[in-house]
This record gives structure tokens, C-alpha cells and sequence, in this order.
């Protein structure tokens, strides 16, 4: 089984070029300013691009009308997309959960603060093989230009218990590569640099 990996696109997709894979995977930011337009726009670019056979999508902080007016969002996802939301679905065959939530920051969509974002991890179900989340873990691809690594302390104690195969998330641009830890394949798919140019190409992890 193929995933194309990508997040992080803020209304650049259309000049993404992507790989052939059998799951085309979204780790949110599809918008850049959090419109009903932008996500509309995004949609109709995701739910017919290719010739994947399923398509999962996770929204991000970008992504304000996602939560602002989640029930307008619902009809927009195509029946080719599977859209996850603290929500879990199998796919492929493969066990996925997928969820927008980061920490805290300048009150962008999904922002959790510390004492609220550790119920979100808990919810993730033993057994997941494939995890999506907007942010990263602590420690891990998320590094900023500053040095400073941001990623989620919470979130790296769950990834720790549950070990899916695969962790794909954004969010942290300055991270964008993959690495391999504790029986975890981890992936920071932004395609968008720190300048916000889509110049970062999407991941492809093969799973037998």
C-alpha cells in the first residue's frame, strides 16, 4: 500500500506534483487564510486529483472555517475523501485516525491549551496503524528556524504508547523530511518552506 503524503499546502495545491499511490494523505493548512472559498477550492482540487483510490484529509490551524462552520464543511467533503476529526476510519485496510488539534498559539483554529489538548491524545485508539495529526510530537521534525523544537510533549507520550507505523503531520515547515524512531515511521509532509513557497515535494511511504 502507497500514501502520497502531503500537508500544508495553504492554497497552493494546484501546483503540487504528485507521485501515483494507492491513498492520497492531507495533514491539514488547506487554506491559508481559513475561508469557506479557499476550502471549497481545495476540495474540488482533492477529491479528483489522480488516480488514487482514497483520499484522507485532516484540516489544520489555518483551517478556521473548519471548525468556525463544520457543518458547511461536511458538505463540501467529496464522497472520495475520508475527512477525520478526532475520528478514526479504516482505509485501505489500514487503520487510521486523524486529528487537527495543536498546541496553543495566537488562537488559530484547533488551538488547545496544555490542560485541554491531552484528552484529544487520549482518544487515539490502540492499534492505530496510521496517525495524522496536524503538529508533531516533541522532539521530533519540529524544529523551528530559531532551533527551538515545539512539537507537542503529550503527544509524543501517546505516539510512544500506541507505536503506529506511521505518523504523518505539518505544521512545523522548517521540519519537512522523514525519520525512522522506535518502530515509528514519522513524516513531515509541509510542501510549503518557511517563505510559504511550495517548493517541498510530497512524501511517498510503502506499506507491505
Amino acid at each position: 500500500m502507497r500514501l502520497v503524503c502531503i500537508s500544508d499546502t495553504h492554497s497552493l495545491h494546484a501546483g503540487v506534483a504528485l507521485p501515483e499511490g494507492d491513498i492520497l494523505v492531507h495533514a491539514g493548512d488547506v487554506c491559508n487564510e481559513g475561508t469557506f472559498r479557499e476550502a471549497a477550492e481545495f476540495f474540488r482540487w482533492f477529491g479528483t486529483v489522480g488516480q488514487y483510490r482514497q483520499r484522507v484529509l485532516i484540516a489544520g490551524n489555518h483551517d478556521l472555517v473548519f471548525e468556525d462552520n463544520p457543518g458547511a464543511m461536511l458538505g463540501l467533503v467529496p464522497d472520495s475523501v475520508t475527512y477525520l476529526n478526532d475520528s478514526g476510519a479504516t482505509v485501505g485496510g489500514l487503520k487510521f485516525w486523524g486529528s487537527p488539534v495543536t498546541p496553543y498559539f495566537f488562537d488559530w483554529a484547533f488551538n488547545r491549551h496544555e490542560h485541554q489538548i491531552g484528552q484529544h491524545w487520549d482518544m487515539i485508539p490502540e492499534g492505530t496503524e496510521v496517525l495524522v495529526t496536524h503538529g508533531p510530537p516533541l522532539g521530533v521534525l519540529d524544529r523551528v528556524q530559531s532551533g527551538e523544537q515545539v512539537g507537542c510533549p503529550l503527544l509524543l507520550r501517546r505516539v510512544q504508547q500506541v507505536r503506529p507505523r506511521v505518523h504523518l503531520f505539518g505544521h512545523i515547515h522548517e521540519g519537512y523530511g522523514e525519520v525512522e524512531q522506535d518502530e515509528t515511521h514519522f513524516v513531515n509532509a509541509s510542501v510549503c518552506t518557511l517563505n510559504y513557497e511550495p517548493n517541498n515535494l510530497p512524501i511517498v511511504v510503502d506499506l507491505e
